[in-house]
């Protein structure tokens, strides 16, 4: 639709401040106000089947019966709009339902603000200082509970037959319960689907981890559609590496490298912490498993009267680190990487950093599924060198690599 500026200039011959156009009573508004109102008139007379004041409308069985006042909430403000009615109360206009009393776009407002990480005194500020909106907690709470909804949908949907890898991470958060603030784990599962698309299979909030939980975890995968994990990385989630191997007995459990690193760091003052780093890296990108236990040993004999517990912790863990010395370098990169982990971390506690508690596991959820939908909007890309490592992949899984 193209309106011609000489139509424009006559709207703007008596403005003289920013606030005559967008202000409270400015243009803007009565040009919506305007419009809507029209619209609505435009419907009542196909509804009723004649022009206002048309005779056509006698005894018609039906007739215009004046207008009720209806206040609506938009990001341009709070507009008074005169809904027309006809005799009969059978005219429901379309552009403004019954029982609406917000614009299309404004729940939108508050779901973005919400994803944020906004609370809701943030947000009601936000809508009052830009739009001159007042909206109460009640609504606040009534919009983003109907994300709910989409976050049932969203965990239930179905998923890919084969991964090629799925991360397994946890993230904790002082969640109200039963009248206690406690700390609940968040457990998130990020796969490598066939495009190399890095995919959140799902979120799941417990208070406690153990082959119990992680077997309804991997039931439910399954039961979604998941028939095969190549390469599960984990973080020594307890109880995670037999569930696993219960419900996807193929699939080959590696503790994450980038976890351990940050483990093993988490013992170092800054001044040691880079030489420390670079020792590390001599055992993790060794070319065979007998050059890391050489490279491990090295570590130890130099470092282990101030860190003992670095190489200790090596070793205890060293039967689900030693997998990753047997894949080529193309595997091992989209194994060992920080970004699949670790920037989607850091964009969560972005936007639950101001929140010192949540008051139930829904507003937790809530949050962090819209925050995870903002998130994966950017994630158009294949991981890097993923064709690379997509040949690797189907050599060594070459009997059951999806057909595609």
């Amino acid at each position: 639709m193209t309106i011609e500026n000489k139509l424009i200039d006559e709207l703007l011959k008596d403005y003289e401040k920013p606030e005559d156009v967008s202000g409270a009573n400015g243009l803007i508004q009565e040009i919506t106000r305007r419009v809507y109102e029209r619209a609505m008139a435009g419907e009542l007379t196909y509804h009723v089947g004649y022009e206002k004041h048309d005779v056509a409308g006698n005894n018609s069985g039906n007739s215009r019966n004046g207008s009720s006042v209806k206040t609506i909430k938009g990001t341009f403000g709070t507009i008074p709009i005169e809904v027309p009615r006809d005799r009969n109360g059978t005219f429901e206009p379309k552009i403004i339902e019954k029982g609406q009393t917000r614009f299309k776009g404004f729940d939108e407002n508050i779901i973005s603000l919400y994803a944020r990480g906004l609370s809701t005194r943030e947000i009601r500020q936000n809508l009052e200082e830009i739009y001159q909106v007042e909206v109460s907690p009640a609504l606040i709470s009534i919009v983003t509970e109907e994300v709910m909804d989409e976050v049932r949908g969203w965990q239930n949907r179905p998923l890919d037959n084969v991964y090629f890898v799925v991360y397994f991470d946890a993230l904790h958060f002082k969640v109200r319960d039963g009248g206690h603030v406690r700390n609940k784990a968040v457990y998130l599962a990020i796969g490598i689907n066939l495009e190399g698309h890095k995919e959140v299979l799902g979120i799941w909030i417990a208070d406690t981890e153990g082959a119990k939980f992680w077997m309804q975890v991997f039931t439910e995968l399954r039961n979604r559609g998941i028939g095969d994990v190549f390469i599960a990385c984990v973080d020594g989630l307890k109880g995670l590496p037999q569930a696993i191997e219960a419900v996807f007995p193929k699939t080959q459990v590696q503790l994450c490298i980038v976890h351990m690193v940050r483990n093993s760091l988490k013992y170092v003052g800054w001044k040691q912490r880079k030489e420390v780093a670079q020792d590390l890296k001599a055992i993790y990108t060794s070319a065979t498993e007998a050059e890391a236990e050489r490279s491990l040993e090295e570590f130890a004999a130099k470092w282990d009267k101030k860190f003992p517990l670095i190489s200790k912790s090596w070793r205890n863990n060293w039967v689900h680190i030693i997998p990753f010395f047997a894949f080529p370098p193309e595997i091992r990169k989209i194994i060992y990487t920080t970004n699949a982990i670790e920037s989607l971390n850091m964009s969560l506690r972005k936007v639950t950093k101001t929140r010192s508690s949540f008051p139930n596991d829904d507003a937790l959820l809530k949050l962090l599924f819209l925050a995870l939908r903002n998130i994966a909007k950017k994630w158009t890309r294949p991981v890097p060198d993923w064709r690379a490592a997509l040949n690797r992949f189907a050599i060594i899984y070459e009997d059951r690599m999806p057909n595609h």
